[in-house]
């Protein structure tokens, strides 16, 4: 059994595809098969159920999954520690991060900067997504580290180190009758139109939470998947939201009003895996991250 096959096996089983598999491991998908179809002779047993439409993990292939992920982890340990002690810092990371607006509390391309600077044999790749995806991403092996909002406690496989945190207000068009309210309790949006982010997402994860303790049902008429639609819609007066003031870069024609009850917070914290080590380039990108937040 091969390093390379390990990859490429996992590959197969994150993408759920031979050919994104191929595209990520920058080889033709037939070396892909091949890898995978001699893996699969040596252990003596399927790894992935194929069809036209898709490809999945089989029993074996759940089993075999985090060992191969430990494998390749302890392979790059190795590799770290030679590169250490030849004077140069190499490999690569994979870092979730939200959207821009989402990111406004965290100096993105200054941590990006400075990590360039001190360890430019590191190559950083950037992928986008939900929170909870994110979270689970890191738990399974997708990402390295990953800036998420998640209220509560640490998801499953994932410790979240605290990096900002901000209370998440009620945002209404000028004109709103709850405009000039010094607060609003939650009871009293239940009758109101809401545009809110998706199912997932951590914003929504925190509202979600505090209506749900605080009792109180709400009406959700739009759901969109970025801010900009979501200030869009409570700027001209189409529905209200609730969301980090910081995330707001004009308070032109919108009014914010803090919630006086069961108040909804927006924690942005780091996400590393409780399950595996992280690879001397993620530690490193960890700790830039760190400095730069002051956490």
């Amino acid at each position: 059994m091969e390093l390379r096959q390990l990859a490429t096996f996992v590959a197969v089983a994150e993408e759920a595809s031979f050919t994104r598999a191929a595209d990520r491991l920058h080889v033709v998908q037939s070396a892909v098969s091949a890898g995978v179809r001699n893996l699969e002779q040596e252990l003596g047993t399927m790894l992935f159920e194929r069809s036209t439409h898709s490809v999945k993990l089989t029993d074996a292939g759940r089993a075999l999954l985090p060992e191969a992920r430990a494998t390749l982890a302890a392979a790059q340990a190795a590799r770290d520690a030679v590169d250490e002690a030849r004077g140069g810092l190499r490999g690569s990371v994979v870092l979730g991060t939200m959207q821009a607006q989402g990111m406004r509390a965290i100096d993105l391309a200054g941590v990006l900067g400075t990590f360039r600077g001190a360890h430019p044999g590191v190559e950083v790749n950037i992928r986008q997504a939900g929170s909870a995806e994110m979270a689970r991403g890191v738990r399974e092996g997708g990402l390295d580290l990953a800036f998420v909002a998640l209220p509560g406690a640490d998801p499953p496989g994932v410790e979240l180190i605290p990096l900002v945190r901000e209370p998440i207000v009620l945002a209404v068009a000028a004109g709103h009758p709850l405009a000039d309210s010094a607060e609003v309790e939650l009871a009293a949006l239940s009758e109101q139109a809401l545009v809110e982010l998706p199912p997932g997402w951590g914003i929504r994860i925190a509202v979600d939470r505090s209506f749900a303790a605080a009792g109180v049902d709400r009406t959700i008429a739009y759901e969109v998947n970025d801010t900009a639609t979501m200030l869009e819609f409570i700027r001209t007066g189409l529905a209200i939201g609730l969301l980090p003031r910081s995330l707001v870069e004009s308070t032109d024609e919108i009014a914010f009003v803090p919630i006086g009850d069961q108040a909804p917070q927006f924690e942005t914290a780091i996400a590393i895996p409780a399950n595996r080590r992280l690879s001397a380039a993620a530690w490193a990108m960890l700790e830039t991250i760190r400095r730069h937040a002051g956490a």
